[in-house]
Order: C-alpha cells, then sequence, then structure tokens
C-alpha cells in the first residue's frame, strides 16, 4: 500500500507523548524509531518487542496500538469491541492485538493495562518483579 497521507497532527502528537509516557515505566524498555517514517515505534525489553506504535501503516489511514497478547485475549477484545480492536497483519496469527489510537477518545487506563500485560508476557521474572 502507499502511505494515504495522513500527517501527524497536534492531537497525534500529544497522544504519542501520553503513550511513551506510559511505556517509560515499564523497566528497561527501549523506544525504537521503526521504519521510515518517524512516527512508527518499537517497545521492546532485552531485545525483544511487546508493542509497536504504528502510524499509517503500509497506507492505512490509522494510528494504532499493536501489543502482545494472548490468542484468547485477543478474541476477547476483537469480538466485544470491533470498532476499537482488530487482529493485525503479520503479528495477529500469533496473539498479538490492535488498538486504534486514533479515536475520538482513548481509553488511557486500558492502554496502560495492556502495555503493561504485554510487557509482562515479555520481560524476565525479576523485571516484573519490580513492576510490584
Amino acid at each position: 500500500m502507499k502511505p494515504s497521507g495522513i500527517k501527524p497532527t497536534a492531537e497525534s502528537k500529544k497522544r504519542l507523548t501520553k503513550l511513551l509516557a506510559i511505556v517509560r515505566t515499564l523497566p528497561e524498555t527501549e523506544v525504537l524509531v521503526q521504519g521510515l517514517r518517524e512516527e512508527h515505534r518499537a517497545f521492546r525489553v532485552r531485545k525483544k518487542n511487546y508493542a509497536y506504535y504504528c502510524f499509517d501503516h503500509h497506507g492505512d489511514g490509522m494510528v494504532t496500538l499493536w501489543l502482545k497478547s494472548t490468542p484468547g485475549e485477543q478474541a476477547r477484545l476483537v469480538g466485544d469491541d470491533p470498532d476499537r480492536f482488530f487482529v493485525p497483519p503479520y503479528l495477529g496469527p500469533r496473539g498479538w492485538t490492535a488498538m486504534r489510537l486514533d479515536r475520538k477518545t482513548v481509553a488511557w487506563a486500558e492502554v496502560a493495562y495492556l502495555l503493561t500485560a504485554a510487557y509482562r508476557m515479555t520481560a524476565p521474572r525479576a523485571l516484573v518483579a519490580r513492576l510490584e
């Protein structure tokens, strides 16, 4: 797909800043610029990715957060609210879930919960223990 032409707005930048603030509370998380667009981010701990921030991924026109999850959690989230959650390409078959961050409102407590859950699935036990 070609880029759809959506451009970062003041609101999308504000939301990315809020997302980064949540991610930075998770021990030893690295935030990497991903791909050709500086808006894309990969979140990882000890060289293992647990989430991605995607801005207009392959021209899809969406701003999303892809999160490591279980297949059961993916099915529940997508089934309960398919307008906000979907199965992302590539990683979806492995249980990952995508959440729209370009809706009128974003449930930031839910974002924090899902990011922390993805982190817990990825990080070593010693780092997870530091969350307690």
